[in-house]
């Protein structure tokens, strides 16, 4: 059985009341056998990190600087502790006599060096603003996120300002034009046809997750809409009610679509299960920079600037950060605009693009109101095919498919109809498929665009294939389809991608046996 270390004898400490505030005058509730726990133990960590200490030279400087009751006492060494970087030592008085520890004699003696007030301050404001063990509870793209999210609430607390001020003047309510009564009415119609607009945008609920950017930047682009319709009122005071029930109506739908597709942001970001902590402070950064916005334009507006100007500016802005935010994101999977990128990509280069590359090349304005996409997903037979002929033709060609895939030259668009076995990956290669009989038919034609605006847009509608083009065409894209569609999934799993059929969003008509035309 080891000796007992002899107790050490600790000096007079020299220093002066600024380092004798190191000392933590705390008492702690231990068990009796805690300088005898088992180390073999499998009971569960707890978040402190203790480490018992035997060594005497770790006891003289681990001890480091008591107060003078201490001095000319018997202590032992009994642990460190490790909390978040900071560390501890507990130290116990012996009795000399009995060779036993005092009861309640446990003290705990800092190490850690003191922080001068603005790291202190700093500190307890990144635990507000920023999740806990960051930046390794994040995905890297957080912060830019979050740099540019701030910035865009900045500017529309800013705006929010103005825009408030320009109703209440407009109702009456700071020229007493009105009754209290009728002011109240009017504010109350307001705000109601704002909720009918969140009931009423609801029912688009599946696009918020298969165009989340395009989305989430539309979203801003309606809440400056509805600022700017809020900001006309002042022109025209007497149509305050329509106009102030116009804007709210946008601005629900607005936060309808931001609040939507919020989750599926913060999840892009937390790595393991603290999806909370992400959110919680990225609302709280969107807080505080709405409060500093708003507290910017309260002092701004003392000085009667120019309200169309201002506000130009500050929606300029806003703009800015906005569409800048929502490109920072990267998400993992592959929607309409990203799978095209990805595979637009492999049929050039042979690769596909990482998460980063196929995310900042994703085109954030391909709203999904827009009609003139060149690739349709499961449409109607009768916009695929208004020729019988057409269809008979290649229909021979896809018989071992659970899909169709067309190209229709007077509508300038790929066609992939789905037959009624179609599985999840029956949909996703009748979308590579597509994709790839449309980079067929723009390279044959390429020579034929007469602008970089028409190659830009996908507009072919002027460009007449004859059948046999489009027969060899078909032909080729259903060789190379075989060949190359099982190595672009995994060449895309090798990048991190996850590839699901229902963010292409396929239409729902699905081709029958009955469908066949003899």
């Amino acid at each position: 059985m080891a000796t007992t270390p002899p107790p050490i004898k600790l000096k007079q400490s020299q220093t002066n009341s600024t380092a004798q505030t190191l000392l933590v005058r705390e008492t702690l509730r231990i068990s009796a056998n805690l300088a005898s726990s088992n180390p073999n133990s499998t009971e569960p960590e707890t978040p402190p990190r203790l480490s018992l200490v035997d060594s005497a030279e770790n006891r003289r400087s681990s001890l480091g600087l008591v107060e003078e009751e201490y001095v000319n006492s018997s202590l032992r060494l009994i642990c460190s502790e490790e909390i978040d970087g900071r560390r501890w030592n507990y130290v116990a008085e012996k009795d000399a006599l009995s060779g036993t520890f005092n009861k309640a004699s446990i003290r705990a003696l800092t190490l850690n060096t003191p922080q001068p007030p603005r790291e202190d301050l700093m500190s307890f404001l990144r635990s507000y603003v920023v999740p806990e063990g960051f930046p390794d509870s994040v995905s890297p793209s957080y912060v830019p996120f979050m740099k540019w999210r701030a910035l865009k609430h900045f500017f529309g607390g800013a705006m929010g300002v103005f825009a408030t001020q320009t109703l209440l003047s407009s109702v009456g309510a700071s020229r007493n034009q009105a009754t209290p009564g009728a002011v109240a009415i009017n504010w109350i119609l307001k705000d109601g046809a704002g909720r009918v607009g969140k009931m009423l945008f609801a029912r688009q609920g599946k696009k918020f997750d298969y165009d989340l950017k395009q989305l989430r930047f539309a979203s801003d682009l309606f809440m400056e809409l509805g600022l700017g319709v809020e900001l006309a009122t002042a022109a025209v005071p007497h149509l305050f009610l329509p106009l102030a029930c116009a804007a709210n109506v946008v601005k629900s739908v607005a936060a309808v679509t931001s609040t939507s597709t919020r989750t599926a942001i913060y999840k892009a970001f937390a790595i393991g299960e603290n999806i909370g902590d992400v959110t919680a402070k990225g609302e709280c950064v969107g807080n505080v920079a709405d409060l500093l916005g708003t507290g910017m334009s309260i002092m701004i507006s003392r000085r009667n600037p120019s309200l169309v100007t201002t506000f130009a500016l500050l929606s300029c802005g806003y703009v800015f950060s906005s569409y800048q935010e929502v490109k920072s994101v990267e998400l993992h999977t592959l929607n309409r605009a990203r799978f095209t990128v990805a595979v637009d990509s492999f049929l050039k280069t042979g690769q596909v693009p990482s998460l980063r590359e196929g995310n900042l090349n994703e085109n954030i304005f391909s709203f999904p109101w827009l009609k003139d996409r060149p690739v349709v997903l499961g449409p109607r037979f009768n916009y695929a095919f208004q020729d019988p002929g057409e269809y008979l033709a290649i229909e021979p060609l896809f018989e071992k498919e659970r899909y169709i895939v067309t190209y229709n030259p007077s509508k300038g668009k790929v066609y992939a109809l789905l037959k009624d076995q179609a599985k999840s990956d029956d949909i996703l290669k009748a979308a590579f498929h597509a994709h790839v009989l449309l980079h067929f038919v723009q390279s044959s034609n390429e020579s034929q665009c007469s602008s970089q605006k028409q190659r830009e847009y996908n507009n072919y509608s002027d460009i007449v294939l004859t059948t046999t083009d489009l027969e060899a065409h078909m032909l080729e894209s259903c060789k190379m389809v075989s060949k190359s569609y099982g190595i672009f999934k995994s060449k895309a799993a090798e990048q991190g991608w996850k590839m699901s059929e229902s963010l292409l969003n396929p239409g729902r008509a699905r081709l029958c046996a009955s469908d066949k035309l003899g």
